[in-house]
């Protein structure tokens, strides 16, 4: 087993367990953890649904947050929102969850990893084209690569690189770079000007959530309705050039 030192810039260097080819680290071992919280939760939750005037406190809160999630979903898809929630939801709760437990002492955000970052920006960026095309079709999805000709593709394709680059550096550096500053402050000032910045660490980490979930759901909207936007310019069009005529 090695320990490296947790001034490191990255969980990812703090080795837990090694064996051969396969390492345990602390991003692994906190995002099982995290995972792990979110399901127990879930199950606890969910195990007594009801729906009668009266229910838990748990199903409440459960429902509030559903609504929400379903409310922000409806304003960019206009449809089918349900269909996003599972994706968008999971992201949100995993992110938040991850950000808020760093008041736990010895706890690691996963986040602070560059891995655990582009990891969840893989995610988005295969679920924009699933979503694109099963709404679309795999025709009507791609062709709007080649919009509005096919010189046009190799741009589209690196601007789909280009935010799933950025999803991943804007969450990774927004909280590696507060828990550094945190550690820093503990350091060399007085206790209650670092708990005042913790404090607003938390309000930027459920805020970063907030944000990758909704630019997640921004890419996706998009993919289901280009072809839509397209359909409809195209009757628009025709409906002007047969009154013209």
């Amino acid at each position: 087993m090695e320990i490296v030192g947790m001034n490191q810039i990255s969980p990812d260097q703090v080795i837990l367990w090694s064996w051969g080819f396969v390492t345990l680290n602390v991003t692994i071992l906190y995002t099982w953890l995290v995972m792990a919280i979110l399901v127990v939760v879930s199950l606890l939750v969910t195990r007594n649904l009801s729906d009668e005037i009266n229910v838990s406190r748990w199903q409440h809160f459960l429902e509030v947050v559903i609504s929400i999630i379903r409310g922000e979903i409806r304003e960019m898809s206009k449809k089918g929102a349900d269909n996003y929630i599972p994706l968008i939801g999971t992201l949100f709760l995993f992110i938040c969850l991850s950000n808020v437990l760093v008041i736990v002492p010895g706890f690691i955000a996963p986040t602070s990893s560059i891995t655990t970052t582009a990891a969840l920006a893989l995610c988005v960026f295969v679920a924009v084209p699933f979503y694109g095309i099963s709404s679309n079709g795999f025709f009507h999805y791609f062709k709007e690569y080649f919009q509005p000709n096919f010189i046009f593709f190799p741009f589209h394709v690196m601007g789909e690189l280009a935010r799933t680059l950025a999803l991943t550096v804007r969450l990774f550096g927004n909280i590696m770079s507060h828990e550094k500053v945190i550690g820093i402050l503990l350091s060399v000032t007085p206790l209650l000007f670092p708990v005042i910045m913790q404090a607003l660490g938390l309000l930027i980490g459920v805020i970063q959530a907030y944000i990758f979930a909704i630019l997640s759901m921004v890419y996706i909207a998009s993919a289901t309705s280009a072809h839509e936007e397209t359909h409809k310019h195209k009757e628009s069009h025709e409906v002007k050039v047969s009154v013209k005529v």
